[in-house]
């Protein structure tokens, strides 16, 4: 799971209750027919070039969010710093295409398939002969037999976050070479290509002591282009360098440098020449492409000098200086302007690579409790969205297909993918409107007066808690329309006047504000009509207005949520649901409210796998009590799930037809649509900041990436234009 940037695979618990009563929905089958195929929306762009037109040596410095706490992806605390390392230095059996979809390594592999269904079946992997370890031993089975033995779950004392597919096997033993591997599992798995991939040497995984404290600061065995040289948490840096016992194509690089920069940091990183590679956000992709547009400053430092501080402040303000930097005095304004400057003159050495990346944006909608237990209202919710406005709105500026996701399994371009939105239906205020009336919710009903707002379903919060994260209204808490009775709303233009930019500085620093959208400035100008078939009072049930906790994350990037959830808040608005916004911190969003249950609708994301049999069933797993009287949810923060989606997806699981298995995952999402825990939006942008003259690397979409063939363009090859046209 990630909100623009922060990622989760391990498996949570919730001490919250959650209810699990769900109105029967019948068995519903994909929208799409069982031939459709779909192709990614959005292709690499990676500037790919022939390995004769990339120079030798040299070093490529590519920024990460941190310096990886382990190197073993396999224990909880790893990160996509861990995948990027493991990918460059260790060996897997399967990697994906530009498709998502797996295909055999010839690094590692001559081939690999079952050869036997019955009585068990039997996957005989055929290793490349050339294989070895960067200490001169071949890759054999022991190496599959350790990796089994730590990732089965039968002995606690290894500390793995996940062992999915490595508890169905049986047994795994040589085949008839030290070449061959045989791996019999005691049950089908559909998702076999899945494991050993990586593959950790038997040194890491033979016992514990070893898979618990011997990879994390370093990994002295490896089997891939590049091998962990060191691992310098003081500067930052974990250094890659070429394997001279790897047996493939040799690297082209020298170095890959791994260095952990701030994502508000990155462009002035790249300028500097700290890094060469970084993903940015929007803002900073705007600041690269604007350097390359621009020969010359366009600034008010131009000319005399005597620029006034309005103007300076002005022109600060318009190219994306914070609030602090503009108060300061002209003077400091002066030289922080000089510094963006010369940091725009550098970035025109640079350029933005973008695809899609593979992961999507979603609404959860907390079934736990309150209004969003009943399936009508969470029907209703999603019944309000425009999801093609709200792709649009993101996508369409960073000049990105504006496709809304119609799978919770899979993204376009995988196999499994189908739209199967039409489950729950698209957008209908007139529908949303019947469906929340037949849930007892009326306009013009009478309200109870509230001293505290209501908790958010399944959330623990007492009232210190509530003082500390927020300085807003009673008790940190504004009460959905308690002060609206007789109070004038500002229209936009006199916010305007008063140096408000409608809504543009909503909820910071934790403080919460609801109204008509959902924050201020979200108001029409006085005047103006209610939109045909807009509700246009609170609806009410049992004395209590509809209104509901909205909450969102308030570090950097988080803008674009911020973004989202306005117009989504607008938009429920018309069908009368009231919305709280809350913003918290990076570090609480998640543990605090996102897993303990502490919110009503949220924002965040899930990446797409290849093994959605395997890897998304404890997204949408239902629930399930504990002997201690919490309960269970997996991964499913959502608190929404059926006995049948958990049917489905175990049959998917258990088939080695991968057409039947297609089939089960497009009917299992289906399911999920017509649930509605979870509101599919958009496919998140893949936005890449690279040196000009650095080739077969950037916005790298579905496929995993080529360590190999990164480097730098010799003098006088050229780029091909990309084939995304991106």
């Amino acid at each position: 799971m990630s909100h623009d940037g922060v990622g989760l695979r391990t498996v949570l618990r919730s001490a919250a209750f959650l209810t699990a009563g769900t109105l029967a929905v019948p068995l519903l089958a994909g929208c799409g027919s069982d031939d459709d195929t779909s192709r990614p929306l959005a292709g690499q762009d990676i500037a790919l070039v022939a390995r004769d037109k990339v120079a030798e040596g040299g070093t490529l410095k590519w920024a990460v969010d941190a310096v990886p706490e382990t190197l073993n992806t396999f224990q909880a605390d790893a990160d996509a710093g861990t995948t990027r390392i493991a990918q460059a230095v260790l060996p897997s059996m399967f990697r994906l295409d530009a498709t998502g979809r797996p295909v055999a390594n010839p690094a590692y592999l001559e081939s690999a398939k079952v050869i036997e269904t019955e009585p068990r079946q039997v996957v005989l992997y055929k290793l490349n002969q050339q294989a070895v370890w960067s200490d001169g031993r071949e890759i054999g089975a022991a190496d599959f037999v350790a990796q089994w033995r730590a990732l089965s779950g039968r002995n606690s004392s290894y500390w793995t976050a996940r062992n999915a597919g490595y508890d169905r096997i049986a047994k795994i033993e040589r085949g008839a070479s030290d070449l061959q591997v045989r791996v019999t599992f005691s049950r089908p798995y559909a998702d076999w290509k899945s494991l050993f991939s990586p593959l950790y040497p038997k040194d890491v995984m033979g016992t514990p002591d070893a898979f618990n404290d011997g990879a994390r600061r370093k990994l002295k065995v490896t089997a891939g282009p590049f091998k962990v040289e060191k691992v310098d948490t003081a500067q930052k840096d974990v250094v890659l360098t070429r394997n001279p016992r790897w047996w493939g194509k040799p690297a082209k690089l020298n170095e890959i440098v791994l260095h952990a920069v701030a994502r508000d940091k990155r462009a002035a990183a790249l300028a500097d020449g700290t890094v060469d590679l970084a993903e940015i956000d929007a803002g900073e992709a705007e600041r690269i492409n604007l350097a390359s547009r621009r020969k010359g400053t366009g600034t008010p430092l131009q000319g005399t000098g005597k620029t006034s501080a309005k103007k300076l402040r002005s022109w600060a303000l318009a190219h994306g200086f914070d609030s602090d930097e503009v108060k300061d005095g002209k003077k400091k304004l002066r030289k922080a302007v000089t510094r963006y400057l010369e940091q725009q003159q550098e970035l025109r050495a640079f350029d933005v690579r973008k695809s899609l990346e593979p992961a999507y944006t979603q609404l959860a909608l907390n079934g736990a409790a309150g209004p969003l237990a009943d399936e009508r209202v969470r029907r209703a919710v999603a019944r309000a969205l425009d999801r093609d406005e709200l792709a649009k709105l993101v996508l369409t500026p960073l000049g990105l297909p504006a496709v809304p996701v119609g799978s919770h399994l899979a993204l376009s371009g995988q196999a499994a993918y189908a739209d199967n939105s039409g489950s729950l239906g698209g957008q209908d205020t007139k529908e949303a409107q019947a469906l929340l009336a037949d849930a007892g919710w009326v306009a013009g009903g009478p309200v109870k007066e509230q001293k505290k707002a209501e908790k958010a379903a399944g959330g623990e919060r007492d009232k210190s808690d509530r003082e500390k994260k927020s300085d807003g209204g009673h008790d940190g808490e504004y009460i959905v329309g308690e002060d609206d009775k007789g109070k004038h709303h500002e229209s936009a233009e006199e916010k305007r006047d008063k140096g408000d930019e409608g809504g543009k500085h909503l909820a910071q620093d934790g403080k919460q504000y609801t109204g008509n959208g959902g924050a201020p400035g979200a108001y029409a100008p006085q005047g103006t009509a209610a939109p045909a078939g807009a509700v246009t009072g609170p609806l009410a049930k049992d004395g209590k207005a509809l209104a509901l906790r909205f909450v969102l994350p308030s570090g950097t990037g988080s803008e674009t949520l911020n973004t989202v959830a306005l117009r989504i808040s607008a938009m429920l608005d018309k069908v009368g649901i009231r919305t709280t916004i809350t913003k918290v911190s990076d570090e609480s969003y998640f543990k605090d409210h996102i897993a303990s249950g502490d919110y009503d609708l949220a924002l965040y994301s899930w990446p797409s796998s290849a093994f959605p049999a395997t890897d998304a069933r404890p997204i949408y797993a239902k629930p399930v009590p504990a002997a201690d009287g919490s309960v269970n949810v997996e991964q499913n923060f959502t608190r929404v799930g059926t006995d049948q989606v958990d049917q489905l997806f175990d049959q998917a699981a258990a088939t080695l037809d991968e057409d039947e298995e297609r089939d089960l995952i497009r009917k299992a999402d289906s399911r999920i649509w017509a649930a509605a825990g979870s509101i599919p939006l958009y496919q998140r942008p893949q936005l890449v900041g690279a040196r000009k003259d650095l080739v077969n690397a950037g916005a790298f979409g579905f496929q995993t990436p080529v360590y190999e063939d990164m480097g730098f363009l010799k003098k006088g090859a050229k780029v091909s234009p990309s084939p995304s046209g991106n």
